[in-house]
Order: C-alpha cells, then structure tokens, then sequence
C-alpha cells in the first residue's frame, strides 16, 4: 500500500447548507460543496454534490435509483436482481491499466510519466480513444485536461462528473489515479450495457498535472478548473527545472496554442452538479481488516512548509567541534522537532513527515553550509495543525540561534483547511454498500486527491481487478444516482 497527495477543488451549483474553503497558493478562493470519501478495498470513491437524492420515508434510495433506470420494480418476480447486471468487463480494464503502464519513461513495475512529456503525450491519446470508444463525446481544454461526456436526456441540466489523473511522479505504481479515471470511463460502459439513460449528462474528466513534479503544482488542472485566477498569473512566469516555462512546455504538447488565454480553463459556477473520484486507497487499513468499502468522514489537508538553514561551511577536520555553525545539524535537530510536535498533539490523527533534508555542499568531509527541508504536516482539525505549525517555526528559530546558524527562510507554501464529508451523502454511500453486499467501515483519508491536495507512491502498489471491479461498480450505481436527481 502507498500514501498520496492530491490536490482538488470543485464547484456548487448554488449556496448551500455546508461550505467548505479552499486555500490555494496562500490565497482563499471560497468554494461551496458537500461531498463524501468512499474508500474501496484497496478503493475510495468520493462525491460531491449540493444535497442528498430526496426520498419517501422508508424507501431505501438505491432500490428507487435501480427501479428508476431497470425500467421496472425490483421486489416483482424476475428471472435475476437488476444489481446482478451490474457487470464489470475485468478483462478489458485489467488490459488497458497494463497497456497505459507501458507509457513510461522508467521500466516496469515502475511508471514514470510527467506532465507534457512525449510519454504522457501517448498516453493521453490512448485514454482519447478508449473515451471514443466508449460513445463519449471527447473534447479538451488549453492545458489538457480531457473530458469525455456522455449527454443526458435533460442535458441544460448541470452535469455530474468523475476521473482523476495519469501522470505519475517518478517510480511509481501503475495504478494511482489511473483507476480514477479508466474505471470511470468502465463504469459508463456498466451502465450502457444496463441499459441505463442518464438523466444529467455524465463526463468523466483526465485532469492534467495532478502531481507537482514538473513544475511544482499539485492538481494543476483542477486548481485551474475551480477559478484560481492566482495560479493562472504564477503559471505565465512558471519554469520547470530545466527553465522551460510552463506555457512552451504545454505548447510542445499541443496545448496553449496561439497565445490562448489560460482563464478559458475555468468552468462556469453551475455547470456540474457533482463530482465523483474512484482511487486506490494508498494505505493498509482497509486491507489489514479485510473490509471492502470504507466511508470517509473526513479529509485531512496538509500544510507544506520549506525551510531554509544557513552556517558557516569548513573542512571537517580543520574545524573544531565548539567553533561550528552546522546549517547540516540544524536541519536534522528541526526534522526530530517535528516529530516532537506532531507526537505531543494529542491526537493520532496529526501527523507529519521532512519528505526532504537537503546539505549543501553535500562532501563527506564538509561542514554543511547550508541546509534545506521541505515538512508536510496533516491533520482533520485544521487548528490542531496550525498549532504543530506554529510550534515547528518556534523551533526552528530557537534551533538557529541556540547553534549559531541563520533561519533564512520558513516559508508556508500552502495551508489548506481539512474538509469534512456531507453526513447524507455519507448516509447514502453505506446504503449503496449494503445494496451490493460490500463490507464497509467509516474512516478518515488522509490523502489528497483532485478532490482536495499529495504524498508518496511506490511501485509495488497494487489492487486486484476484482477489488477494482467492486469499485467501479460501486461508482456506476453513485452515477446512477447522482444522474436521476
């Protein structure tokens, strides 16, 4: 199992009764949804939406959602459950995560693909076709992120949406956000072959960039998406480490054509009425229990933090052990702060990690003269978080003066606030569990995703197609639902 970072926001269609705000790039834009994480085995769908399908007293909602779209009542003699047809083509999907692994620049089981490279360039056009293929109606936006739709009977109505992503940091699994967005596009063919009209109009949607390896943005395309009018002035000055600005890369790909206005990206408040995200669980709860289903309460949003130490360099064995100023163990005493920090919280739910501890100049036989690290600390209770954080710069800044050394920089380069999931949505998540006979538990994600923001991949990650297959069947009924209301 893995841990993961993404990094999402999504649009209402109007004000409603749970808000919840984003912060993006240390400037709030205020977006308003209610939304819920469902995990499965090793999966999690999570929906958005403004409220609850409205049902009778006592009549279970799923039951009315399979009699609505199977054409007759469930509970009248018939040869088979509508539920039974709810079938998944495992074969074909497993097929197409193996063929869109192969779009690496790294070799197998490993998956490396970064933004607008020539791999990941295949590998988009591969998902074009299997949208194709699907009877989706494929179009694409300035920076690439690619929807397939596939039109309701009443389409003025706001569409509901699903997907995730298929860039891959380096070395990572094949399976992290690929089955978001390959099972989505399953999960249409499901109800194809049910036989199902939707109501709303369905799209399912590769969002471009979730991870920040290239140019150090997290969920690039979605963050674009909601109306961060922010990042689109930051990614018109953007480089990547080679210098190649955002705006050539994109270009190189095929995108950002002609000088096209990055603000086009934004989508009109109203124009999707939920949004839906199949993914691998990334952790070993659901696994370690043997439980199918998890429903998440809550999602726990991290804040990233870079700091930066600077001392006196030297010969390691001119420089005598009082007279240094070592920028090295101050950055390696702060790592064990913010362990300290994180442990005294009080709650197992705060957590945090120095992903990064960089040396400079990095010799053997050199005092450090400088020292950089870059923190990720989490938690559901965003002023629990805040206060780990305010306790990591205190001692940061009693770490530098006690060792002689200049706190050049502590920097809080994001600090977005936890969000916590619709308890109707969370209600009819566990119902729809129950109705396909799938275990289920109540649980926290402690991931980003384009639903809301990062952490580490491996390439070991796995999860069997019918752990798949349990997913997008759970997806296809959500859609169902989501699609009749």
């Amino acid at each position: 199992m893995i841990n993961l970072y993404i990094s999402l926001t999504w649009m209402g269609q109007q004000k409603q009764p749970h808000t919840v705000e984003h912060q993006q790039h240390s400037r709030l834009n205020k977006m308003y949804l209610n939304f819920s994480l469902l995990f499965l085995f090793p999966l999690f769908v999570f929906c958005c939406l403004p409220e609850i399908i409205a049902h009778k007293d006592g009549e279970d909602p799923t039951t009315k959602t399979m009699e609505d779209f199977s054409g007759y009542p469930i509970h009248e003699t018939h040869s088979q459950n509508p539920l039974s047809s709810l079938s998944v083509d495992t074969q074909s999907l497993q097929k197409q995560i193996d063929e869109l692994s192969t779009f690496s620049d790294t070799p197998a089981p490993s998956v490396t693909r970064i933004l607008y490279s020539e791999k990941d360039v295949l590998a988009r056009r591969y998902i074009k076709n299997i949208m194709g293929l699907a009877g989706l109606s494929v179009r694409e936006d300035v920076v690439g992120n690619i929807f397939g739709r596939w039109e309701g009977y009443e389409p003025e109505l706001a569409a509901v949406a699903t997907g995730s992503h298929i860039d891959a940091i380096p070395y990572s699994g094949k399976y992290d956000g690929v089955v978001g967005v390959l099972g989505a596009i399953e999960a249409i063919n499901v109800l194809k072959r049910f036989g199902f009209k939707p109501k709303r109009s369905l799209e399912v949607i590769m969002f471009t960039s979730e991870e920040p390896t290239r140019f150090g943005i997290s969920c690039l395309g979605s963050r674009l998406m909601a109306g961060n009018e922010e990042l689109e002035k930051v990614l018109k000055q953007t480089v990547d480490n080679q210098n190649t600005s955002f705006l050539d890369a994109a270009m190189s790909a095929g995108y950002a054509k002609g000088g096209e206005d990055l603000s086009s990206v934004f989508v009109k408040k109203g124009s999707y009425s939920a949004f839906v995200e199949l993914h691998i669980e990334q952790g070993p709860i659901l696994e370690e229990e043997g439980i199918s289903i998890g429903v998440v309460t809550a999602i726990a949003a991290p804040a990233s933090i870079k700091v930066d130490f600077e001392g006196n360099g030297g010969h390691a064995g001119a420089v005598l052990m009082p007279n240094r100023h070592d920028a090295g163990l101050a950055a390696a005493e702060l790592a064990l702060a913010v362990e300290k920090h994180v442990l005294e919280s009080g709650s197992i739910d705060t957590v945090g990690t120095v992903g990064i501890l960089e040396l400079h100049p990095g010799a053997v036989n050199s005092i450090p003269s400088k020292s950089h690290l870059e923190i990720d600390t989490r938690d559901i209770d965003e002023n629990r978080r805040n206060n780990v954080i305010e306790k990591i710069h205190q001692s940061a800044l009693s770490i530098a003066k006690k060792r002689g050394v200049k706190l050049s920089d502590f920097k809080i380069v994001n600090q977005d606030p936890p969000a916590l999931s619709d308890e109707s949505i969370i209600e009819a998540m566990e119902a729809a569990s129950k109705e396909l006979n799938l275990s289920h538990k109540l649980m926290i994600s402690r991931a980003y995703h384009d639903s809301l923001f990062m952490a580490s991949h491996k390439p070991e990650e796995f999860s069997s197609i019918e752990d798949i297959a349990n997913g997008v069947q759970v997806l296809a009924l959500t859609l169902a639902k989501l699609s009749l209301y």
